[in-house]
C-alpha cells in the first residue's frame, strides 16, 4: 500500500511539474551531491534521507512486529496518517510547481538565472518544500501504525531544520533579494 501510495502522489506531482519545469524534474533525478554543494549540506542531506526515509520506516517495521514499544495507534490515528503523508507529498508538489530552482541539491543556478521563489505556495511560506517533511515522516509513522516511528520521526526533521538553516544563509548571500 505505501508503494502504491508513494507511487500515485509522486507520478501525479511529476506530471504536473513536468508541464511547468521538466528541467527541475531531471534535475531531481539526479543524484543529490553537485560539486557546488556546500560540504555540511552534502552530509545533512544525507543525514536526513537517512533517519527519514529509511530510518522511520525501519523503526515503524521493527516497533509493530518485534518492540512494541507503544500500543499501535487506533484505526483513525492510522487514517489520519496517510492523510498527513499524501499531504505532505502534494505540498512538495506544489512547492516544485511553484520554484524551479527547488533542486535536492543546495547551491546557486546560475545557468538557470536562479531567483528566488515568492509565488504559489512561496507566498504563504517560505520554505513549503521542507515544511512538508513533518507532515510526510510523522503521517508515515503514524499510517505505518507506529507511535515509536512518529515520535523517532524528530530526529530527521531536526536534522532537516538544521539544513534549512543553513540553506537560507547560504542564499541569503548569493541572492540577496
Amino acid at each position: 500500500m505505501l508503494l502504491a501510495v508513494m507511487l500515485v502522489v509522486r507520478a501525479v506531482g511529476a506530471v504536473v511539474v513536468a508541464r511547468v519545469y521538466p528541467e527541475l524534474l531531471r534535475d531531481r533525478a539526479k543524484l543529490p551531491m553537485h560539486v557546488d554543494q556546500p560540504w555540511t549540506d552534502r552530509v545533512l542531506l544525507i543525514a536526513v534521507l537517512a533517519t527519514g526515509f529509511l530510518g522511520v520506516p525501519a523503526i515503524a517495521g521493527l516497533d509493530v512486529f518485534r518492540w512494541h514499544v507503544l500500543p499501535p495507534p487506533a484505526p483513525a490515528v492510522s487514517a489520519i496518517g496517510l492523510v498527513l503523508f499524501a499531504l505532505g507529498w502534494s505540498l512538495k508538489q506544489l512547492a516544485l510547481r511553484a520554484n524551479a530552482f527547488a533542486t535536492t541539491v543546495v547551491r546557486v543556478q546560475h545557468e538557470r538565472a536562479h531567483a528566488v521563489a515568492d509565488t504559489g505556495v512561496y507566498a504563504i511560506v517560505r520554505h513549503p518544500f521542507y515544511a512538508a517533511d513533518p507532515l510526510i515522516l510523522v503521517g508515515l509513522g503514524l499510517w505505518l501504525e507506529s507511535y515509536a516511528a512518529a515520535v523517532g520521526a524528530v530526529i530527521p526533521v531536526a536534522l532537516m531544520v538544521m539544513r534549512l538553516q543553513g540553506e537560507e544563509r547560504f542564499l541569503c548571500r548569493a541572492l540577496p533579494e
